[in-house]
């Protein structure tokens, strides 16, 4: 059985801890290990990742080096973070298999994801991107740069861009192909590069972003994996969270889910997309989802903690 683990760009930092790429190797080693401890034990994955920090640091480079380089356009970063991310968590999973004696192989392909140029996020960017700026210098950049801007939260104006639905894995074939033949794949990183059709057919990059748990769920579906696993930042997904008296969901269900969901249980930027996505995964014809934090995996996946959704 195939199970697709979607991994949050979060979950590869430490807050406590400058980011740089040695930390990040170090922290990523911590989420790793519970992934080649269960393949020790007979577990086949697919793995995805998010890129939200990696990707602001990108384009904060970007728009400090302007004056100097090229800028480069937010599909490509996406790219460039999915080639990075997927270099360090390929060499570590390598190498925490090797330590168990295994010698599997592990690849990472940077992913494109067709979207639908008719979507309606398309006329209502919502996606904070990049750094903050003063209210004047941001829609300076509006007009200079066609951007859409926006106030986020009392702590200064950003750039924020489309965030359209997923329709199509461009790389599945090949997906498909290395999974047959035994290789752990590293794909869907930041929910892949956005890219949709042109007037004559072609695919063409977008200045967009697509939910990462979203296509996530998109992939395991056309993996047929019976399981989709998102490692976040709390143990058990909760009813009532940051309240004086939360629940832990530990065994739940769609319906008991929806009804949650339609009363705002879930906040929008960050376990609402999951816990969409985790309908839409088993909508589809997915048997479980599980979500948790990295380092419990092996005994979330035992059935000692996390959250498990199920159809009944």
């Amino acid at each position: 059985m195939i199970t697709v683990i979607a991994m949050g760009g979060n979950s590869l930092l430490d807050p406590s801890r400058p980011p740089t790429v040695a930390n990040q190797f170090e922290v990523s080693r911590r989420a790793i290990e519970p992934i080649a401890e269960l393949m020790a034990r007979g577990e086949r994955f697919v793995i995805t990742h998010g890129n939200g920090p990696q990707v602001g640091w990108m384009l904060l480079r970007s728009e400090l080096a302007r004056a100097e380089v090229h800028e480069v356009p937010l599909d490509s970063l996406v790219a460039d973070s999915q080639g990075a991310i997927g270099y360090m968590l390929q060499r570590l999973l390598r190498e925490a298999l090797s330590q168990r004696g295994l010698d599997l192989p592990v690849a990472t392909v940077v992913t494109e994801v067709e979207v639908d140029a008719a979507d309606p996020a398309f006329q209502a960017p919502d996606k904070p991107v990049g750094i903050f700026y003063d209210e004047v210098t941001a829609l300076r950049y509006a007009a200079q740069r066609g951007w859409h801007v926006h106030e986020d939260a009392g702590r200064g104006w950003r750039r924020v861009v489309p965030s359209p639905r997923p329709l199509r894995i461009v790389e599945l074939d090949v997906i498909r192909l290395l999974v047959a033949d035994g290789a752990t794949v590293i794909a869907c990183g930041g929910g892949g590069v956005p890219v949709m059709r042109d007037t004559e057919g072609h695919l063409r990059g977008v200045e967009a972003v697509i939910d990462k748990d979203h296509a996530s769920a998109l992939l395991a579906n056309a993996l047929s994996a019976e399981r989709l696993v998102i490692t976040t930042g709390v143990e058990f997904v909760q009813e009532g969270y940051r309240t004086a008296s939360p629940r832990n969901l530990i065994q739940t269900n769609p319906a008991e889910l929806t009804v949650l969901l339609s009363r705002g249980e879930f906040a929008p930027g960050s376990m609402g997309p999951k816990i969409k996505a985790a309908l839409d995964f088993l909508a589809r014809g997915g048997r479980e989802v599980l979500i948790t934090r990295p380092e419990s995996l092996v005994d979330a996946l035992a059935g000692r903690t996390g959250t498990r959704i199920t159809k009944v």
